[in-house]
């Protein structure tokens, strides 16, 4: 009876024992989740659409995205030409100021070197400076009378020539080609003199005007001697100062920046000098060897007309053969014209390339836009700073826009000494 009772308990423990088991299998395993119904179903949002950077409202995306960006150039560049164009008419001004500051500065690139030739033989900076100004004046006021005086002394023989040419022109319109008649060449003298005598007033009013401005030219000189001064004794001290007035990130790149320009100013100015001069001696050396008048005068302008590039040459060397026809005749005119162009063909071709190198190599194209814009803005002045400041520009924003490793913002930069 006792086993029979043993056997029904442990019946009874394996039942509970597999109840127990089948629970908790029953609460460890997930439910299955209903099947959801038609109506249960949510619309899945739709991705957003892309949009660019540059667009700062949802009207945008519906604008093209090149014209977006040729709108963002359109108003960039807008702004900059408004900003030039400021510029400009506080320049047009002010011109009393800086037109002389601006002849100052080539000045100063051409005298530079002389100073720190004395520098060398341990000048002070100051005597250096006084010495290269001063001698540079003495040289400018020493060419000036030698040529004003052969101009004063020449000026009488070359009026009588002058008369004798325009007679012989009157001669020519009667028995040349033209075959006018006594009035018809006396009609146009006629009204020759009538158009100076109702343009009297305007040509004395001009004369006036220039008389007006000699106090303005008076104070442009001191301002360019005083200036030259001061760019040549303190000029790297002031480069220093204006560095600093940009951020710090900046500094090094404008440093860098200006010291190229500034080494090519002067290439130019002193390559466009040497070739003057050699322009000058050449031209004057022709003169002289076929007794045109006024060779040294002659010569001194073809030496500024070479500092405007293409234009200045031209007119400097038509003035030459213009006297020569005026006073030795078309024989003399026509070999002083084949003079000229050969020195000129000699300096486009041989000199400029040889002396101002690649380093200041301007397309003539810019050239010419230069030299135009220049005399529209500041007429002679103008043209004759147009090309040196489009050959400061073109190396300034070169340098500027040459593209440099980045540093990490993590890394230490270490200054190298120099070798011992």
């Amino acid at each position: 009876m006792n086993r029979l009772q043993r056997v029904r308990e442990n019946l009874r423990k394996a039942y509970d024992t597999g109840r127990e088991a089948a629970r908790v299998t029953r609460i460890d395993r997930p439910r299955p989740e209903p099947e959801p119904e038609e109506d249960d179903f949510v619309a899945v949002p739709a991705e957003p659409a892309v949009v660019h950077g540059s667009t700062t409202s949802l009207d945008d995306v519906d604008v093209p995205h090149s014209l977006r960006i040729a709108a963002a150039w359109s108003w960039r560049l807008i702004v900059v030409g408004l900003v030039g164009y400021a510029g400009l008419r506080f320049i047009s001004q002010v011109d009393v100021v800086v037109i002389p500051l601006a002849i100052a500065l080539l000045l100063t690139a051409l005298l530079g070197p002389a100073v720190g030739w004395l520098r060398k033989l341990h000048l002070p900076r100051s005597l250096a400076t006084f010495l290269v100004l001063v001698g540079g004046l003495g040289a400018v006021a020493g060419t000036l009378t030698l040529v004003v005086n052969q101009f004063i002394d020449g000026l009488p023989q070359l009026t009588e020539k002058a008369t004798a040419g325009v007679r012989q022109i009157q001669d020519w319109a009667k028995t040349g080609p033209l075959h006018l008649s006594d009035k018809q060449v006396d009609r146009a003298i006629d009204s020759a003199q009538s158009w100076v005598n109702d343009n009297t007033s305007s040509l004395t009013s001009t004369g006036i005007s220039t008389a007006a401005t000699v106090f303005e030219l008076l104070t442009g000189l001191l301002l360019v001697l005083f200036s030259t001064f001061f760019f040549l004794r303190d000029g790297h001290k002031i480069w220093r100062f204006i560095v600093r007035l940009f951020p710090v990130s900046a500094r090094w790149s404008l440093a860098d920046a200006g010291d190229a320009s500034w080494a090519t100013l002067g290439a130019y100015v002193r390559a466009t000098v040497l070739v003057a001069f050699i322009d000058a001696v050449g031209i004057g050396l022709a003169l002289l060897i076929l007794d045109v008048q006024f060779p040294f005068p002659l010569a001194a302008l073809v030496f500024l007309g070479a500092f405007v590039p293409i234009v200045g040459a031209g007119v400097s060397g038509a003035v030459a053969v213009l006297v020569a026809l005026v006073g030795q005749g078309w024989v003399v005119a026509l070999i002083t014209l084949g003079a000229v162009i050969l020195v000129q063909q000699l300096e486009g071709h041989v000199l400029q390339p040889l002396i101002m190198g690649r380093a200041v190599a301007i397309h003539p194209l810019a050239v010419i836009i230069g030299i135009a814009c220049g005399v529209v803005l500041a007429g002679i002045t103008g043209a004759l700073v147009a090309v040196p400041l489009i050959a400061v520009l073109n190396t300034g924003i070169r340098r500027l826009s040459r593209r440099r490793p980045e540093i990490p913002p993590d890394a230490i930069v270490v200054t190298a000494g120099h070798p011992s």
